[in-house]
């Protein structure tokens, strides 16, 4: 299924309007740097503050843009089901490998309406779906044995999970509940090299965005189980992991890339506001210590 850095790609605007251009190449330079999938129109993406013309271009752009190298993992989460499902069937006919679906944040759906809501999604719609769990920003947790019942439910159509809980535990309690391996990706980059112990398959990255071939690197070295090596990279990482997080989400990884690329500015959408002056210092900081940029 899905393995390796896989960037939860940043949306980047200019003057107010998605900027296609610089999307295009921060999807060419991923790829080339050894990212080993791509999810547009996630969190880091700005979803929530995109129309769903915009949403459906970003994810039309990627797609055309990688052209195959790598899956692309469209994300087609949203608070109102049948929207999701909007996303989904667009995403489908635009030949993406998979929908991200998060929980409907907001509405506070109880377990019961969980299983309601991606059951029909996976009912309805032909692409395979990757569950989203992060109740630090929905205000929802997909519960273990909701995640079991569903895949067990549908095992052709529920076919990974990003977990982004912070609870290690889950991925042994995913994998015994559901009987069999399962595709389950991190959600958190702090927790990748546990959570790949743990027997999580790679990470749907924030960082990867700025780092992609040092988390490239990093991965790889975890699959070859060079534990020294993986060590030695998180630690490099580490700081820059917590700094994408020093402010509101994505406003400082996109000042990061800002840094890294004069063709990405570091423009975000209201009620989001560029990254503060403290998270720029923690960025800039965190960049010179993974190498990226000179001091």
């Amino acid at each position: 299924m899905f393995s390796g850095s896989i960037p939860a790609l940043a949306t980047p605007f200019r003057d107010g309007s998605f900027d296609e251009t610089a999307f295009r190449k921060l999807v060419d330079w991923q790829i080339e740097n050894g990212s080993k999938g791509l999810v547009p129109c996630g969190t880091t993406g700005e979803a929530s503050t995109l129309s769903n013309a915009e949403h459906h271009r970003v994810i039309e752009v990627c797609i055309e843009q990688a052209a195959g190298r790598v899956p692309v993992i469209a994300g087609c989460g949203s608070n109102d089901t049948r929207n999701a499902l909007l996303h989904m069937q667009f995403s489908k006919k635009a030949g993406a490998a998979a929908g991200l679906c998060v929980a409907p944040y907001y509405n506070r759906p109880s377990q019961a309406g969980l299983i309601a809501h991606f059951s029909f999604l996976a009912e309805n719609s032909d692409l395979p779906i990757v569950l989203y769990n992060v109740p630090s920003r929905t205000v929802t947790d997909i519960e273990d044995e909701t995640v079991v019942e569903l895949v067990r439910k549908y095992p052709d159509r529920i076919v990974a999970i990003k977990d982004a809980s912070g609870d290690l535990s889950r991925v042994a309690d995913h994998r015994m509940g559901i009987g069999r391996e399962f595709c389950q990706l991190s959600g958190n980059d702090e927790l990748w090299l546990p959570h790949s112990a743990a027997g999580g398959a790679g990470c749907i990255s924030v960082t990867a965005n700025v780092a992609p071939a040092l988390c490239a690197e990093f991965h790889e070295a975890i699959a070859a189980n060079e534990l020294v090596k993986a060590r030695e990279l998180n630690d490099r990482l580490f700081p820059l992991h917590y700094a994408m997080f020093s402010d509101a989400s994505p406003a400082p990884a996109k000042y990061a890339l800002s840094r890294v690329h004069d063709w990405f500015l570091p423009d975000v959408r209201l009620p989001l506001c560029t990254a503060s002056e403290a998270s720029r210092k923690a960025v800039d900081e965190a960049l010179v210590h993974a190498g990226l940029v000179d001091a």
